[in-house]
């Protein structure tokens, strides 16, 4: 079992891009804040995104009683930072999941995706949560034209 996990957390880490926080805003007296972090597609050279979710204090945990909730509200943007150099993308519709961060214990994921947009020469980048249960509505997307 140990095996499988060290296995599936090497693949992991060998496709998905890690953040890097660049920012932090508190937005309120019990410790909330919104977080900013970067990080760079790894299949894509040149390509940086930028990550704003909101993230909730112990304080606010404790004083609300939902331990485990936390809101799938995501902000997203991506641009050129040097030339674009495409590596072995997934092209299909359902594009590429670039990256993926715990935003609770169990339940929830914030997620992006890249899509390929190969008619329009444009990466198409999608910010959502996920929830083990009820998926999420939320999201944000941001586009990065190649040409």
């Amino acid at each position: 079992m140990r095996r499988i996990v060290i296995a599936l957390s090497m693949l992991f880490a060998a496709t998905a891009a890690f953040a890097e926080e660049v920012g932090r805003i508190g937005v309120d007296w019990m410790g909330n804040d919104v977080v900013v972090e970067a990080f760079d597609d790894p299949k894509v050279q040149g390509v940086t995104c930028h990550v704003a979710y909101f993230s909730r204090s112990t304080i606010d945990r404790l004083r609300q009683g939902n331990w485990f909730e936390d809101p799938s509200n995501s902000a997203i943007s991506c641009g050129k930072v040097g030339p674009v150099t495409l590596g072995d993308i997934e092209k299909g519709p359902k594009g590429e999941e670039v990256f993926s961060e715990r935003r609770s214990i169990i339940f929830k994921s914030l997620k992006v995706r890249r899509i390929y947009d190969e008619a329009h020469r444009t990466l198409i980048y999608v910010s959502h949560g996920d929830q083990v249960v009820e998926g999420s509505a939320k999201m944000a997307i941001s586009t990065v034209p190649l040409d």
